[in-house]
Order: C-alpha cells, then sequence, then structure tokens
C-alpha cells in the first residue's frame, strides 16, 4: 500500500503481484518501476493519449475499451444530470486524477466530489487533484483483476471515499461498496439508493445498461 510499502523490487514478479497480479504488458518500463512520480505521471496524461495511475512508483495502464467507455459517458449524463439539478458538486471522468494518498494516483471511471468538501465551490486548478471523492465509480474491464480490484477498494476506503460502486458489464450488475468487505451485488430488477452521499437518487439498473446489446438466449441443441 502506499505509504507503507517499499518501492524497491527484486523481480518483475513481484511487482506483478502487489499491483494484484496484473498483466505485464499494463506496466510502464520508463521511468523504471518504482522510480515514476507525479511529474512522469502528468508528462504521460498530457502527451500519450494513454491513462495511467502512479501506484508505489510503478506507471500502471488504466484498461478500458469502448463499451465501458460508453457506459461511464452515460452514467456521466445520468449522474451529472442529477447533481446539478440538486446543486450537491460536480462529477471528474476517467482522466480525472486524484492523490489519494502520498505517492498514490487513482484515475476512477466517475468521481463524485460533494460541495461539503468544497465550502467555496471552486473546482480543484491542479493537474492532479489532491482529495478523493465521496463516490467512486469503476466499469469493470476484462484485464482488471480480482486482486486489483480487492486493492482498489482498500486505497479508496483508506483514503476517505465513502461508497464505491463497480459497474460489471458482462453480468450487468452493480456492487454497491460501504467498505472493502462489504457490498451489496444489484442486479437489472433493482435501483441504486444514492444515501447520504446522492440523497435522493433512485436509479434503476436496468436504465445503467440501457445502452447495452440485450443479452441472447443461445437454445440448447436436442
Amino acid at each position: 500500500m502506499a505509504g507503507t510499502t517499499s518501492n524497491r523490487f527484486e523481480t518483475l514478479g513481484e511487482i506483478l503481484e502487489q499491483l494484484g497480479d496484473i498483466d505485464p504488458a499494463r506496466v510502464r518500463a520508463t521511468p523504471p518501476p518504482g522510480r515514476a512520480t507525479e511529474k512522469d505521471l502528468i508528462r504521460l496524461l498530457d502527451h500519450s493519449g494513454r491513462l495511467y495511475e502512479l501506484v508505489d512508483g510503478v506507471l500502471v495502464e488504466k484498461v478500458t475499451g469502448f463499451p465501458e467507455s460508453a457506459l461511464a459517458c452515460d452514467l456521466i449524463h445520468i449522474l451529472g444530470t442529477f447533481v446539478e439539478e440538486h446543486d450537491l458538486g460536480f462529477l471528474a471522468g476517467p482522466d480525472g486524477a486524484m492523490r489519494l494518498m502520498p505517492g498514490l494516483v487513482r484515475l476512477p471511471d466517475i468521481s463524485f466530489i460533494s460541495w461539503k468538501q468544497l465550502p467555496s465551490k471552486e473546482r480543484p486548478t491542479d493537474a492532479i487533484a489532491d482529495l478523493a471523492p465521496v463516490l467512486a465509480i469503476e466499469v469493470l474491464s476484462e484485464g482488471n483483476t480480482r486482486k486489483e480490484i480487492q486493492r482498489k477498494l482498500r486505497e479508496y476506503f483508506l483514503s476517505g471515499v465513502q461508497i464505491v460502486w463497480l459497474v460489471d458489464p458482462k453480468t450487468r450488475t452493480v456492487r454497491v461498496c460501504t467498505a472493502p468487505d462489504e457490498l451489496h451485488t444489484l442486479t437489472e430488477r433493482d435501483a441504486i439508493d444514492g444515501g447520504e452521499v446522492l440523497p435522493g437518487l433512485n436509479l434503476p439498473i436496468r436504465k445503467v445498461f440501457a445502452g447495452l446489446p440485450a443479452v441472447r438466449k443461445t437454445r440448447r441443441k436436442k
């Protein structure tokens, strides 16, 4: 974990294990793993056209695809309208870098920052916002590993995030997490309650996945 784990590695295997058994293709070789800084991250975000997170001095590419990106945009539209109507705060997208802890920069697919965090109602202007969202949403991709997501959950809640939504296009479910080990899985028969973070929100899960192709049932061969 950031701030508690040494950034010195002896093997690539140690790096990958610490990052959640991710695909080695997602680890950037330059600067060398363990030595990357926020300046390196900002440079890549500005000029590479690819999204990276900074974890333990390692630049890790954020995996996503067109379906996940489109789904995130749908959610931003839905939630953005609700947040604006109720003057609750604002949203940031998947390129909105957030410093959760010293040396740890994550890019949630969607971040909700409440005006309660910023009473002046002035948005951060730095390339990396020095705060954690109250709601972090991750749209899961094929490249995400279970251990990677578990690590992210621990980091989110340690940094002050109150709720995390894990949106899974493959299963058409949303896991609502209020702690790393406390989650409730919602299906298309359910709706998300915004609770204290988004008071008054009641979002049907079927609306979240409305833009995805319907699952086709295959007939069994006789």
